[in-house]
């Protein structure tokens, strides 16, 4: 049993250390390509018509928000078609109706397009929307975004490259400092479009569009085969098929889309696990397509890390549950010392991991120094998530199929907003949060232990592993219960 224990613990915090040391490797693209930069010419006439998709459910609080933002684009009214793509159940519907009605009596070319079932759920939409849109170009805003008005005129001249089929903007955060909550997913997100796709796009690797805040050239669409719903992540799995068909994409970290971040855990639960599920049926669709391409070994490589970078969360809780046992069987096994030095040289993935976010903080905050302090409540939250997260990876490897879950959304854009009444709050309680405080209970009992045999070492990431699941358990619980 020991060995097994042993074996486990080293297997796991392997596959950890090298996903983690993967950002040493963006770090280094990150300087070697920090002279690049993507410029376009002014757009000044010649204006392409441009689609612009709507894809909503249920989005009462936030509809009319989207819509009058998408209407105030600076971009010619007869160059600009606006697709409200509403597969609502509820108030949503009258709602976008008399938006439509509104801004169409102001000269506007704006459709509502209501589904007869959701067939397909967002990619069904999307593909739906696709075969009337009579732009060359076709923009899509989720519900919880508020488009700049000058978003058309930024993006849309990079497409005098014929070869470009996409172009992603940077996500900017509304309500960053309503909780800690919202601070620590803002901490997240911008390290995945500060270095991660910044980077890649910069050193030639595949990006993903990420479902919202960019623009499509449409022709790419059809050629790559259309928005299809055979994965939760409909965005990723369209771009690698694009990329794939020699398609060009271009990230602009300089560009920025605000959007609203989830104030309610569970909302935060139900995004993070399609995403999760979603790239992990993305994988299993697409790499093989890609191992077998004529793609770079090095290319080759990296889509791999992206593609699969979520299946560390179960080997989190493999670590996790082989934290105890691995301090008793230390003290109660003799001549191991020199493994167990050896095993602190993974410590050195959590180094990599923080000067990732360090960079990515620095790059677009003059109040980086303060922003970064919060890396260690944003780590031990990561460890929280890994329950739900292991979920879906679980599933996504079962090949357990479940329905497209859309992010609830309470238009919470100050700290004065509440969120805790509102109609789409969730309020079932899984059994993953039970097993989150399962887990809390247990690093109680591991520190002590710790304690009395003077394993100080082991102490700190114990705590990490407390805060994250004690944090994400309570508060999924008392979220749940708020109303």
């Amino acid at each position: 049993m020991e060995n097994f224990i042993l074996i486990a613990y080293v297997l796991a915090l392997t596959v950890l250390f090298g996903f983690g040391m993967h950002g040493l490797y963006m770090l280094y693209y990150f300087h070697k390509t920090a002279h690049i930069n993507h410029k376009a010419d002014e757009l000044t006439d010649n204006f392409p018509v441009v689609t612009v998709q709507l894809p909503m459910f249920n989005e009462m609080y936030v509809v009319e928000r989207l819509i009058r933002a998408v209407c105030e684009i600076n971009y010619p009214i007869d160059k600009l078609e606006i697709q409200v793509l509403d597969d609502s159940t509820d108030e949503t519907v009258e709602l976008s109706k008399k938006l439509t009605e509104e801004f169409k009596a102001k000269g506007y070319d704006i459709k509502h397009i209501q589904r007869v079932d959701r067939t397909g759920y967002k990619a069904g939409a999307l593909k739906e929307g696709m075969s009337t849109a009579r732009g060359e170009f076709i923009a899509i805003f989720d519900a919880d975004f508020v488009p700049n008005e000058d978003f058309l005129m930024k993006t849309i001249p990079h497409f005098a490259d014929e070869g470009i089929g996409c172009v992603q903007t940077r996500w900017e955060h509304l309500n960053e400092d309503y909780s800690m909550l919202t601070r620590a997913q803002a901490l997240a997100l911008d390290g995945h479009f500060v270095i991660e796709q910044q980077i890649r796009n910069k050193a030639g690797f595949f990006i993903n569009f990420n479902g919202t805040a960019g623009v499509w050239r449409k022709t790419t669409i059809e050629d790559a085969g259309n928005w299809q719903a055979d994965t939760l992540t409909e965005d990723l799995d369209l771009s690698y098929r694009a990329q794939l068909n020699g398609w060009k994409f271009i990230f602009l970290p300089d560009v920025s889309s605000p959007a609203e971040l989830p104030a309610d855990i569970n909302a935060l639960k139900t995004q993070q696990f399609r995403w999760t599920k979603g790239a992990i049926e993305t994988a299993k669709k697409i790499l093989p397509r890609v191992l077998k391409s004529n793609l770079s070994l090095k290319l080759k490589m990296e889509c791999t890390v992206h593609l699969t970078s979520n299946i560390v969360f179960p080997f989190i809780i493999v670590v996790a549950l082989m934290n105890i046992p691995i301090v008793l069987i230390k003290n109660q096994i003799g001549g191991l010392d020199g493994y167990y030095t050896l095993l602190s040289i993974f410590v050195l993935a959590s180094a990599s991991t923080f000067l990732f976010y360090m960079y990515a903080q620095r790059a677009i905050h003059l109040d980086w120094r303060r922003r970064i302090l919060l890396f260690p409540i944003f780590l031990g939250g990561s460890m929280g998530f890994a329950v739900n997260n292991t979920k879906a990876v679980l599933e996504a490897l079962f090949n357990i199929k479940t329905g497209f879950a859309r992010t609830p959304k309470y238009k919470i854009e100050t700290g004065k907003d509440k969120w805790q009444k509102k109609k789409y709050v969730g309020r079932k309680i899984g059994g993953t949060v039970y097993f989150e405080l399962f887990m809390t209970l247990y690093f109680i009992v591991g520190i002590g232990i710790s304690a009395y045999y003077m394993e100080i070492a082991a102490i700190p990431f114990q705590l990490l592993f407390l805060w994250g699941f004690g944090a994400v358990g309570f508060m999924s619980l008392k979220h749940a219960l708020s109303k």
